[in-house]
């Protein structure tokens, strides 16, 4: 089976794969739409990053396609729904980043209260300015977290660490890390933090939630931080504050428009301000971390091809499939009643033996694996792809 790694995959991830024999392509960038439905011809396994947009023609274009590896967090470039109706299963890695998030998090609001970029730019320019006015220590401030998931709960565990006193709003019910206080509402939220640290997710709902509104709360002189996703904040807003001198300081790393490649080409009304700390989407790329995703996201593209393991899958109902010596059939359905039924009915007919066989429902979507004594016969292939239910079916 042939994949497709675009955006500079880590080699981790590449070395899995080519060990496991697959045929591995690899390219540096993105693509977009057309080029992907081009590239795609005769690809099984796709991995991406946060740039490639998978749309629903994409996967109209591509029927060969099995599997899609998101490798960093998010999968809103995604469109998850068409990925399940044609029976493409996508995996991410939700958790492989998140401590190099919370280190790049810490490092800039310490660079942000002691005014580091300043001092760096003006050191750079020849100029000695040792002062310590404006400069302050994070201990015993406040730092208030919006999105209190699995990297702003690690992140409230290593800022209290430092001295910081940690509060948190989520519209979830979060269990409390440490000493942090869940906050009732963001209003209260932003009447105590002295420094604000955005990490909800790419849903939709979350689009343009801070803008002149939320900054106009937050307390005079504090400082603010984006790690989450570049449409969650209105720049042209926080360029206002920043300027007025309302908000004291900001790093962001994600930005609603976001370069496809490296090099020239990237602007924001926030360039040139001072105090503001930019990075390039940056906040999970450290070798660490992408060594991790690289491993861990083509290891369950592998999985999923090889054995039909759904476990940790975003879009597709978890199924836990270690390969015996049988052979295995992979049938991905429309989750309606009596399909298993007509499975097994399949099977008894053709004179099949079932060793072994797990079933598990995710919302519309049904998926069962079945493990077979004996050879599985193009009749009972022919079968069950013949279900009007059936969205995919595979033999190993």
């Amino acid at each position: 089976m042939k994949a497709l790694l675009l955006e500079n995959i880590h080699p981790a991830g590449i070395r899995l794969l080519t060990d496991r024999g697959y045929e591995v392509e690899t390219l540096p960038s993105a693509l977009g739409e057309d080029d992907l439905i081009a590239a795609l011809d005769g690809v099984d396994l796709l991995g991406i990053r946060s740039n490639t947009m998978l749309t629903p023609q994409v996967f109209a274009a591509a029927p060969r396609l099995r599997a899609v590896g998101a490798f960093c967090i998010g999968t809103n470039q995604i469109a998850l729904d068409e990925a399940t109706r044609h029976g493409v299963a996508v995996f991410n890695a939700p958790y492989s980043n998140t401590r190099s998030v919370v280190e790049l998090a810490i490092g800039e609001i310490i660079a942000m209260a002691r005014h580091l970029t300043d001092h760096n730019a003006r050191m750079h320019a020849g100029e000695w300015v040792k002062s310590a006015k404006g400069s302050h220590e994070i201990r015993g401030r406040s730092l208030g977290i919006v999105g209190y998931g699995n990297i702003g709960s690690q992140l409230s565990v290593v800022a209290e660490s430092l001295g910081m006193r940690v509060l948190f709003y989520d519209i979830v019910d979060r269990l409390a890390l440490g000493n942090a206080r869940r906050m009732e509402s963001l209003e209260e939220l932003l009447s105590e933090a002295e420094t604000i640290s955005l990490h909800v997710d790419g849903r939709t709902a979350n689009r343009g939630i801070w803008g002149e509104a939320e900054f106009s709360m937050m307390r005079p002189r504090s400082l603010f931080l984006n790690l989450s996703r570049g449409f969650v904040v209105d720049t042209d807003s926080l360029k206002r504050h920043l300027d007025s001198g309302h908000i004291a300081g900001a790093a962001i790393d994600v930005f609603p428009t976001e370069p496809k490649k490296n090099g020239p080409g990237f602007d924001n009304p926030l360039r040139g301000t001072p105090n503001v700390i930019l990075t390039p989407h940056v906040a999970g790329s450290t070798e660490e971390a992408q060594e991790n995703i690289g491993y861990f996201v083509a290891n369950k593209l592998a999985d999923y091809a090889e054995n039909g393991s759904t476990v940790l899958s975003v879009n597709l109902p978890a199924v836990q499939a270690q390969r015996p010596g049988a052979r295995r059939i992979m049938h991905l359905h429309r989750n309606v009643p009596g399909v298993l039924a007509t499975i097994n009915t399949i099977l008894a007919e053709h004179g099949t033996n079932i060793e072994g066989q797990t079933l598990a429902t995710r919302g519309q979507t049904g998926y069962v694996v079945l493990d077979i004594a004996g050879e599985v016969s193009d009749a009972v292939v022919a079968a069950l792809k013949a279900m009007p239910e059936a969205v995919r079916v595979e033999v190993r």
